[in-house]
């Protein structure tokens, strides 16, 4: 396994380097600017029926509001990948993914998608829209984590085997590097100005700072015990860790690279997503999602969900938050507000959905 499952396919939280990196285991119009009023008098006629004729579109374009959003879900076993409509809450489409695909990334404009097999030493580039494969990389050990730039243009894979992470060009899947990671680099993520990536390096208690531009480690911050998932907040101030064998969330100060919290949680967490204010962290073996204050870091509650949920993202709203769970072979989706468990949805077996696996397609 690689996220702490042994062979039998229950987890034994801790893991072992002889296993292998899967799952086995507005209102109103703003006035035009000036210049558009001096070429409207000084081309009146036409001019104005141009204006007149974006006006009569308007009511057809507001009766075309924007898609839903779509959960992109890697199933280990299943070697799938579920395309989920969040609005009606059905499977749409699905795709077969070799090599027992486990992490994936959803770039931040929607066209691309990004899975990666730890079995078949592969990250699959997906056309998100036409839900179609552009290309299929051999990164070579073990792949696991994966994260996009915000610009979409490289996406980082992270190397269990080979306590590395690779950079991979979206548009034409040429590998453009690698940098050292600590041991067992699991979840990545990258700040919202593109200029660092954060590495969970399991084995190492300890997350590896990386800048995108020269690619170098510029840093490490020792966290709980077992990093997994790494999620950062959008104002790319804090980043969290879900640590699975400390049973707690480690809170880190980018900018000082200081550890500065340590959160208790549920049995086992995995992976954190943050929405409302509040950080909803997946609890293996506990079958829970632990729910906490992000301003006081006191915790808030527990929303029951599916048996051994790993993955977990927040709707583009942030009104949901979506838990992939790896027995019951469903997407459960919660009520970031209310804390209610408010739907579950079926996908192929063996849901990890361990990444950004949220899409939010545009007009």
């Amino acid at each position: 396994m690689i996220a702490d499952r042994p062979a039998s396919g229950r987890d034994d939280g801790c893991g072992t380097r002889d296993t292998a990196p899967s799952h086995q285991w507005g209102e109103g119009q703003r006035p035009p600017s000036t210049s558009l009023r001096n070429r409207l008098t000084s081309h009146p006629a036409s001019s104005w029926r141009g204006l007149w004729g974006a006006l009569l579109l308007l009511p057809f374009l507001a009766a075309f509001p924007a898609r839903p959003d779509e959960a992109f879900v890697t199933s280990q076993p299943a070697e799938m990948l579920s395309i989920v409509d969040l609005d009606t809450r059905k499977v749409v489409a699905t795709l077969s993914i070799p090599g027992k695909p486990a992490g994936i990334a959803v770039s931040p404009d929607g066209r691309r998608a990004f899975v990666t097999s730890p079995d078949g030493r592969a990250l699959t580039i997906l056309d998100a829209a036409a839900r179609t494969v552009t290309a299929r990389v051999d990164v070579g050990g073990g792949p696991v984590g994966v994260a996009v730039l915000p610009s979409g243009e490289v996406a980082y894979v992270a190397d269990w085997y080979g306590a590395r992470v690779v950079a991979v060009e979206a548009a034409s899947g040429r590998i453009l590097g690698t940098v050292e990671t600590g041991l067992s680099p699991s979840g990545l993520a990258v700040t919202p100005d593109g200029a660092l990536l954060l590495s969970a390096d399991r084995d190492s208690d300890a997350v590896s700072v990386i800048d995108t531009a020269s690619l170098k480690r510029v840093g490490e911050i020792k966290v709980g015990s077992r990093p997994f998932g790494v999620t950062i907040d959008a104002a790319g101030a804090r980043a969290y860790t879900a640590n699975v064998a400390s049973n707690d969330v480690s809170v880190i100060d980018i900018a000082t690279r200081q550890l500065i919290a340590t959160v208790t949680v549920g049995e086992r967490p995995y992976a954190v997503a943050l929405a409302q204010g509040r950080a909803f962290v997946t609890n293996q073996y506990a079958g829970t999602l632990s729910v906490f204050d992000l301003d006081t870091l006191e915790p808030i509650g527990t929303v029951a969900v599916g048996e051994y949920p790993e993955g977990i993202a927040a709707s583009s709203d942030g009104a949901f938050v979506y838990v992939a769970n790896w027995e019951t072979n469903t997407l459960s989706v919660v009520d970031a507000r209310t804390l209610k468990l408010v739907d579950d949805i079926v996908v192929a077996d063996g849901p990890r959905a361990f990444g950004a696996f949220i899409r939010a397609p545009s007009r």
